[in-house]
């Protein structure tokens, strides 16, 4: 079994302290909207592009599971909980890993804590040249830090694709 690290440990430290840091941002600026922002009301901030308004989110994504707070807890606690163990594993990963895996839990954990203390998450970025749901900051971690991950894997596919592509020409010309 592998031993951690000095250098392991030094960036288990960094993810979890980078975890608390976003956790802390999204938590803050929801606590700002619920003392500032009436429930449902609009507020402008950057006229046609973005406002602001305050709901009560009792499901997931565009309401996704609506009304189950507690379900969508324990499922997000054990998504957590598994990348968690992941990535106190002492195994070497890609960079892009041990960044963006904590990006998207931390906002699934900000998420999990509304859920768990309010039985809501606060939902209150709104995009105003778009009809889209109304989202938080810890939704763009999610998905800012799944699109990234998923770009980073297709990325990687590319590149082990012309390393095969590389070698078996270079076995067909050995052949010749």
């Amino acid at each position: 079994m592998k031993k951690f690290t000095r250098k392991k440990l030094i960036t288990l430290a960094l993810q979890y302290i980078g975890m608390a840091v976003l956790i802390g941002i999204d938590l803050y600026i929801k606590q700002i909207v619920i003392d500032s922002i009436a429930l449902h009301e609009d507020v402008k901030f950057i006229d046609g592009i973005l406002g602001w308004t305050y709901v009560r989110n009792t499901g997931m994504a565009w309401s996704m599971f609506d009304g189950n707070p507690q379900l969508l807890s324990v499922f997000t606690g054990i998504l957590i909980a598994a990348a968690l163990i992941y990535l106190a594993l002492p195994k070497k990963r890609p960079l892009a890993y041990d960044i963006l895996i904590p990006v998207i839990l931390a906002g699934g954990a900000a998420n999990m804590i509304d859920r768990i203390t309010k039985g809501f998450v606060v939902d209150y970025i709104k995009t105003l040249f778009v009809d889209f749901p109304v989202y938080n900051f810890a939704d763009c971690l999610i998905t800012c830090g799944a699109f990234a991950l998923m770009g980073y894997l297709i990325y990687e596919m590319v590149q082990e694709s012309k390393k095969e592509k590389l070698k078996k020409l270079s076995e067909e010309k050995e052949s010749e």
